[in-house]
């Protein structure tokens, strides 16, 4: 008595389809590119065969070449609109005050950033009390003088009394840091992001944004400190 084969019944049913519309795949060739059709030629790979796994790899890579892209590009269209709102919001505050919220606001809640802080050199007597640290220059200078003396932003690993200098109580959970001061005509501060992990800023690393937003503040601060 002969065996009888079970049919898949959703393999039945491709196979029906494909008979009855024998023209499909030649409008959806997408579907032809992940289809693997050996060529018969016995216990060797043909040359047919070779040529369109090749082509099938090319493929995959390109396709993944162009997600990366796209998904770069959106990246990028999401940090130009939070740059450009946080720039707007700097150029449209009136006081120090609204300026300091500006710049925390974005780096806290926009860019999700662990650390961050915006020193100010002065007298804390006579600048207005805000939400930015006040350190006189001379203190300043004692405490991060390589950091100030710095002509472009800086990362990697600051001393424990650096990071608490910069960041407060709170430095002792910083473990790495960029920061970058803020000069124009004259040094005024400094801008300071951290993160708890001590390898997440490295020398190595792009400062664009930061020195970025280093360059508008360098332009709207001097207005405000006077």
């Amino acid at each position: 008595m002969s065996k009888q084969v079970e049919v898949d019944p959703t393999e039945k049913m491709v196979r029906e389809f494909l008979r009855d519309n024998p023209s499909f795949l030649d409008k959806h060739t997408d579907i032809l590119e992940t289809l693997v059709l050996p060529h018969n030629s016995g216990k060797a790979v043909s040359l047919v065969e070779r040529q369109v796994g090749v082509l099938r790899d090319r493929n995959k890579e390109m396709r993944s070449r162009l997600d990366n892209m796209l998904q770069t590009a959106h990246d990028n269209d999401l940090l130009f609109e939070k740059t450009k709102r946080l720039v707007l919001n700097l150029l449209e505050a009136k006081t120090l005050g609204a300026l300091v919220e500006a710049v925390y606001d974005s780096l806290g809640k926009d860019y999700g950033i662990e650390f961050y802080s915006l020193t100010l050199l002065g007298d804390d007597k006579k600048l207005p009390r805000t939400m930015a640290r006040i350190a006189s220059m001379d203190k300043a200078n004692e405490r991060v003088g390589t950091l100030l003396g710095a002509n472009r932003a800086v990362c990697g690993i600051l001393r424990e009394d650096e990071m608490v200098f910069l960041f407060g109580e709170r430095g002792h959970q910083v473990g790495s840091v960029a920061a970058v001061p803020l000069r124009y005509d004259s040094l005024y501060g400094i801008l300071a992001v951290g993160n708890s992990d001590p390898n997440f800023y490295k020398s190595s690393m792009g400062t664009l944004f930061l020195s970025y937003i280093a360059e508008i503040l360098n332009r709207v601060l001097p207005n405000h400190l006077k």
